[in-house]
């Protein structure tokens, strides 16, 4: 009788081929010669190993480098709601697996049993994740989607939300409000994100004829809100210039520098304005609440989920890149000039 708990890593101790080459055999991809796919198909059936053609698990994989923005913050905690509720909806358990792709030797052990199970998705958090780490996940013999984050050299089932449209969307708002001298705080640490937000503040300014000035450009600390604040009082000592108002590359950033300039004598937005990313839940209680750029994160998990029991249920020949968009919430921290 088949026995669909035979696990591809007991094929693999059988045959002595790696897990992603009998999982890649066992469902057909490429990369796997005849003989050896046929080789790997007939110990398996001797084995009673047989393909599921329904997931079973979601494991949530957190690619962790510095572990700065992943572990700061409500981002992560509202994607895992999203992928809790779908998973639940759809009779899937869920697990939880931090990767420390720092550590090379521990972190391909950890993978290679992550890849192992064929009724098993992988939801892959790519938001610390750099391009090379991209390649760890190159040959992933299941299902996988990579959230909030983009490889430029794999074709990865992707989800992101539109950073650089919603970035230039949320200057734009600046502009309209008669703002020209417009300030950029830039995380210290420079995930994926965050250039793409530049490039949309960029193109905003570039509309208007607007140059960004270096001098109304500050880099604050992304460990903590504490940092951003920290790092701004101690550009506030030095008595710049300021710009009229600020685009903050996160909410975060935005928060802890709106502490440093009220503490300097500073009024938000009487003396300089404020605009932020993310809409975390501290947004709307600040004081100013805080204009920003609402971003879906509960929903991001939620589709990411719909997108896995798509790839095992109806599989294509090709992975797609979804972009999400945001919505741009006015608060109180925008002061118009025009």
């Amino acid at each position: 009788m088949p026995n669909s708990k035979v696990s591809v890593r007991e094929i693999s101790r059988r045959t002595g081929y790696s897990p992603a080459t009998v999982s890649n055999a066992l469902n057909n991809k490429r990369g796997v010669s005849d003989e050896t796919a046929n080789e790997i198909r007939r110990v398996a059936a001797d084995m009673g190993y047989r393909r599921s053609n329904k997931l079973r698990q979601v494991q949530f994989v957190m690619g962790r480098n510095s572990g700065r923005m992943l572990d700061e913050g409500s981002f992560r905690l509202a994607v895992v709601n999203g992928v809790e509720e779908e998973a639940r909806a759809n009779g899937l358990t869920v697990s939880y697996i931090t990767v420390e792709l720092s550590d090379s030797e521990t972190c391909q052990r950890e993978l290679a049993a992550i890849m192992s199970d064929p009724s098993a998705g992988i939801i892959l958090l790519g938001t610390e994740m750099t391009q090379r780490d991209y390649d760890l996940f190159a040959k992933c013999p299941v299902p996988l989607v990579l959230v909030d984050g983009q490889s430029d050299n794999h074709f990865f089932e992707s989800i992101l939300f539109s950073n650089e449209g919603s970035a230039y969307r949320a200057v734009r708002h600046l502009v309209r409000q008669g703002h020209r001298d417009i300030g950029y705080l830039a995380g210290k640490l420079r995930i994926r994100n965050f250039p793409l937000r530049e490039r949309g503040y960029e193109r905003a300014l570039a509309e208007v004829g607007v140059r960004p000035q270096p001098k109304f450009h500050v880099s604050l600390g992304t460990d903590k809100m504490e940092s951003a604040y920290r790092d701004m009082l101690a550009w506030l000592k030095a008595d710049p210039e300021m710009p009229t108002a600020f685009f903050a590359e996160n909410d975060a950033l935005a928060v802890g520098a709106m502490k440093a300039l009220a503490e300097a004598g500073f009024d938000i937005p009487g003396d300089v304005s404020m605009v932020g990313f993310d809409d975390v839940e501290f947004a709307s209680i600040v004081h100013p609440a805080l204009t920003t750029v609402h971003v879906p994160r509960t929903d991001l998990g939620r589709i990411a989920v719909r997108k896995l029991i798509e790839q095992v249920e109806h599989p294509m020949p090709y992975t797609c890149v979804t972009h999400m968009s945001t919505t741009f919430v006015e608060r109180e921290s925008v002061r118009s000039l025009a």
